[in-house]
Order: structure tokens, then sequence, then C-alpha cells
């Protein structure tokens, strides 16, 4: 098969175009032919890594991928050949005591396709335990079906188990235009909240608005604090939804109300930032962790994207052989929605 490998850290030109073994499938697991493969920020990362870090095997990276069925296991059942599919991209061993309990994303061996035993979707074919398979919602394109499961699971999982977001609350999106944003403005709809959302650039707060935003804040041209408490009469957001750190998120916390919750996935801008413990706790604010979501979580956004209720926004296509151009535009933040490259 054709795929995208790394054998080495290094920059976007460490990801190299070439012939690879096909994967070999356990009795357990689905061998899927790839039609769409989103990217994620974890691709701009491993350009950023030291140069010159040699793996144990060529890196195939990739965690968003939507295709069809194309071998399946000895005991394998329930999972068709030729069926169109969805992978969750999180990993676990489904024997601990949180994959029993339904938060495998707490697994101890907990991992992400592309990041950890798994290869991942730069490739024409790739192998994942039954247990991973979703099926993909019939009024959906590969493309769109590649660009739900990372963004959409980890951000349901943010303002739904982790922030326990309720309607009418207030709640401020920080990068609109990013995939997990665009996922965030609309779960935030969908469950009846008012929606802040700020973004680089007035165009991606125009396209957020198009989404279901209610207001917008350009945190380039505005302090990112003091216009949300002029939108919240003073008083704040009740959640703020947070994934970039550094200094936006030192300007989220002053957007939060008393009794408020930021919950935060990621570091994009940094992984430090100023906190002022006095405030945190005279003003009774919750920080909350959290990475990823559970299958369970997953398999019940399914009815929201057949109902048109949410829906995937994809930016870009790329051939899979032009993955250093996708990383690129990933990298540069000039796009509003996922990036996808396709096997040709």
């Amino acid at each position: 098969m054709k795929a995208v490998r790394m054998h080495e850290s290094g920059g976007v030109e460490k990801f190299v175009y070439e012939d690879a073994p096909d994967p070999e499938v356990a009795a357990n697991e689905v061998l899927v032919r790839v039609k769409g493969c989103a990217l994620n920020h974890l691709e701009v990362w491993a350009t950023v890594m030291p140069p010159g870090t040699t793996f144990s095997k060529p890196r195939i990276l990739g965690s968003d991928v939507a295709g069809v069925v194309e071998t399946v296991g000895d005991v394998v059942s329930g999972i068709e050949v030729g069926s169109k599919v969805m992978l969750q991209p999180g990993v676990s061993c489904g024997i601990c005591q949180a994959c029993l309990a339904g938060v495998d994303n707490l697994c101890p061996s907990y991992s992400i396709l592309g990041q950890g035993p798994y290869d991942g979707g730069f490739a024409e074919l790739i192998k994942i335990p039954a247990t991973n398979i979703i099926p993909m919602p019939e009024n959906l394109s590969f493309e769109e079906a590649a660009s739900i499961p990372l963004v959409f699971v980890t951000a349901w999982h943010m303002l739904v188990t982790r922030a326990d977001l309720q309607r009418n609350e207030t709640v401020l999106v920080n990068a609109a235009g990013s995939g997990v944003g665009i996922a965030a403005i609309q779960i935030a709809k969908l469950l009846g909240a008012r929606v802040i959302a700020s973004a680089g650039s007035d165009p991606k707060l125009e396209k957020a608005r198009a989404l279901g935003a209610d207001e917008g804040i350009n945190y380039n041209a505005s302090d990112l604090g003091q216009e949300t408490l002029r939108l919240t009469d003073g008083c704040g957001v009740d959640v703020v939804f947070e994934h970039i750190g550094g200094e936006i998120f030192e300007k989220s916390l002053q957007a939060l109300a008393r009794n408020g919750r930021l919950v935060t996935c990621g570091v994009t801008a940094g992984r430090t930032a100023d906190f002022n413990i006095w405030s945190f706790f005279l003003r009774q604010q919750t920080f909350l962790g959290s990475f990823m979501g559970t299958k369970s979580e997953l398999l019940g956004m399914m009815p929201y994207f057949r109902s048109g209720q949410l829906r995937p926004v994809v930016d870009r296509v790329y051939p899979l052989s032009e993955v250093q151009a996708a990383v690129r535009q990933l990298a540069s933040r000039d796009h509003f929605g996922k990036i996808v490259v396709v096997p040709t």
C-alpha cells in the first residue's frame, strides 16, 4: 500500500509518501480502506519534536479516519465487509476497570491512532480493534465523516461530561475556527446555551456566527477578557471552552464568572500561564482538565449528525501525496474547519 511515514522526527519534510507493508489483521481486528483522514494538531506537533529522533518503527500518523471495511478478523461479528465506517481514534484495552465502567479514555493503556501501537490513517489501509468501528452516517461524505471523531468527541466530553453546560448558560468558545472550536459551538447551541466565539480574524467570526455563535470577539483586535465582560454586562461567562493556553488562557480567566467553570483540553499556544490563586478561590471557580472522550459518547452523537443538528465543516481536501502541504496549512492557522487528506 501507499502511506505517509515518518522515519525520524524533524520538519514537515520528514513526512514521506512511499510504499509500506499492508497491515496484518488479528482475529479481533478490522481492516479498513481509508477514504479520508482529517488532520489534527498532533501532526503539527510531530514536526517540532527534537530533530533526529528515530522511532522503533516508521510512524504513520493521522487519527481521524473514515473508510470502507475491507476485511474482518475471525472472531469479529456484526461488522460487514463493504460497510462505510468511521473510527473512534482512542484505543483502550477493553478489560480494565475504567474500560468496563465505560470511561475508556481513562484506561491506563489509552492511546490515539498514530501515537501508540496502532498506526494512523495516512495510508491506503488501516487496521483497528473491532470495538473502535463506528457506523458512518449515510448522509455524510467520507471527508465529512473523517472530520468528526476526535474533535467532536473531545468537545462533547468537555462541555457535556466535564463542564455540565446547562441551557441558558453562556459559554466562551476560544479558537472558533479550529475543528474542536467548530464542534463546541454546535454542541453548545444544541444544549441551549448562549455562545460567545473568539477567533483571530473577522472572517472566521462571521463563519462562527453562521454556525450559531451569538457573539464574536477578535482577540487580535480586542482584549478578550474585557470584551467578554462587556458582552455579559460585567458578569463573565459560566463556562470557558479553552484549548489554546498561554496568553489566551490568562485572558479567559478574566472572562470567567463567579462560580464559573473553565474546561481545557489543549495548549497549542503555550503550556504555562500565570494563575491568580487568590482570585480563583475567592470567586469559587472550577478548573477542569479533559482528554478525548469515550466510545459511548461518540456513538451517542451519531443521531445528531444524521438529523443535521450537528455537522462537520471541511476547509480543504488534499491528496495523501500532498500531506506536507496539508500540514503546512494547518500550522499556518489559515483555515476554518478540518483539513482532510484522501488516498488517490
